[in-house]
């Protein structure tokens, strides 16, 4: 099976281009950004050496799919989608944090929770909770990239007012926008019978200095979900969540011998296992979108986009 590991090209007004793991960015001359959503799978910081069929049409859809069903709330980046791989949009100039949003004590939270924390980012978590059950009320645990490496790290919104990270005033409509992202995104999960465990919004400013969502949002690669059906009766008997996000990806790496350390050698995915991937991701697409998917022509993905994007290409 064709997949997309990566572009060459040059476009009109070609300023830069950026080279994510999963994404590759060009930034146009009109402070334009074409950003192109590859088949490649990264987990644990390592890229796999093969990609996964659709997955970047995947993203790419579930992001502006969520993009348009939020819009209402806050402005977003994204101006079309030419192409099922690409979102076209506008420049913004990034805010240096991640607003990070919990619904319940999973992941992250838990780790720290079990290690006997009981404040989050300067957030107080009740005592007596068990994994995965839900807070009170959501929860915003920023995060800010590590000045070495590219993980994140936590900070509390004392620490982002007082280091003059964001200002007071920009940062309370943060709160108020990741809240309300979240109560919508966790309105669209209730009606496909799953629950919106956590997630990230990103946001930045446009050159008018208004605030604007940027990145993706709700994707299985920057949120957790559970499915609602048989969530409490797992939790009454302390069983693991049903997960809907890329963490089987990351389970079967466990069970190969490989967490991204060091001397560790990745594990051989064959074809079957490559298209089994592939068919999860079809299934989150369509369990968070509620859309049957699509498949685009991958006979020859770089002649599609090229002919796709003709309006942008030198």
């Amino acid at each position: 099976m064709n997949t997309l590991m990566h572009t060459d090209f040059q476009f009109i007004g070609q300023k830069s281009k950026y080279n994510g793991k999963v994404r590759e960015v060009y930034t146009l001359s009109d402070d334009t950004l074409l950003m192109v959503a590859t088949d490649r799978l990264s987990a644990f910081d390592v890229v796999m050496p093969k990609g996964i069929p659709f997955k970047g049409q995947i993203l790419n859809q579930i992001a502006s799919h969520m993009m348009e069903a939020t819009k209402d709330i806050v402005p977003n980046w994204i101006e079309s989608v030419p192409d099922p791989n690409v979102a076209v949009g506008k420049m913004c100039t990034p805010f240096k944090v991640e607003m990070v949003i919990r619904g319940y004590l999973s992941g992250h939270a838990a780790r720290e929770y079990k290690a006997g924390k009981r404040s989050l980012c300067g957030v107080s978590m009740p005592e007596g909770m068990i994994e995965n059950d839900p807070f009170p009320h959501p929860i915003i645990t920023p995060a800010t990239k590590a000045e070495q490496g590219d993980h994140d790290e936590d900070i509390s919104e004392e620490q982002i007012l007082e280091q003059g990270i964001v200002s007071e005033s920009d940062y309370a409509q943060l709160k108020s926008y990741t809240q309300k992202l979240f109560a919508r995104g966790s309105e669209l999960a209730q009606k496909q019978g799953l629950i919106l465990v956590d997630t990230k919004y990103e946001f930045g400013k446009d050159k008018s200095g208004n605030i604007v969502l940027i990145d993706e949002i709700h994707t299985p690669d920057s949120s957790r979900y559970f499915y609602a059906s048989g969530y409490e009766e797992l939790q009454r008997k302390g069983e693991p969540q049903k997960q809907l996000s890329k963490e089987f990806v990351r389970q079967w790496l466990i069970q190969n011998g490989f967490q991204g350390l060091e001397g560790q050698i990745l594990p051989h995915m064959d074809d079957a296992y490559i298209n089994s991937v592939s068919e999860r991701y079809i299934e989150l697409y369509e369990n968070i979108t509620g859309k049957a998917f699509v498949k685009a022509d991958v006979s020859d993905i770089q002649r599609r986009l090229r002919s796709n994007l003709a309006d942008y290409i030198l």
